[in-house]
């Protein structure tokens, strides 16, 4: 496989999504990765661009998301940047402890720390590249 280095860029409406969805869908037949790969990339990356959309950049149709993706024969690594102030990423609840089941949020970052195989922020939260390798 050939390295491969790619951005897109969209506004903050959930309506986008479906761009990454389908660019998952393309990369994984693409490069014929395995469905437990296409399974942990769609939900985690989903996850944080919903995440850049709603709570980084507040549904703020001004505000754009970028999406950087990168695949090799080893590794896909997918970065998500949005324009929002951050949060503190060292500080969710963990959403399966018993006080936290009622709770909505949280959830997104557990799942994409659990997806990933590495997971890296920055800017206080407003950038999140996460790491998934692959097998071989």
């Amino acid at each position: 496989m050939e390295l491969t280095v790619n951005r897109i860029e969209f506004s903050s409406e959930t309506k986008n999504i479906n761009i990454v969805e389908k660019l998952i869908d393309d990369l994984c037949l693409e490069y014929n990765l395995h469905n437990d790969i296409y399974g942990k990339l769609l939900l985690a990356v989903v996850e944080g661009v919903n995440n850049a959309i709603v709570h980084g950049n507040k549904l703020d149709r001004d505000k754009k998301v970028v999406v950087l993706y990168r695949i090799d024969n080893k590794a896909i690594e997918f970065t998500i940047i949005d324009e929002g102030t951050g949060f503190d990423y060292t500080n969710i609840p963990d959403p399966t402890k018993p006080e936290n089941l009622e709770k909505t949020h949280g959830r997104g970052i557990f799942l994409m720390h659990h997806l990933a195989d590495d997971i890296e922020f920055e800017n206080e939260g407003s950038r999140v590249t996460m790491f998934f390798y692959i097998p071989e």
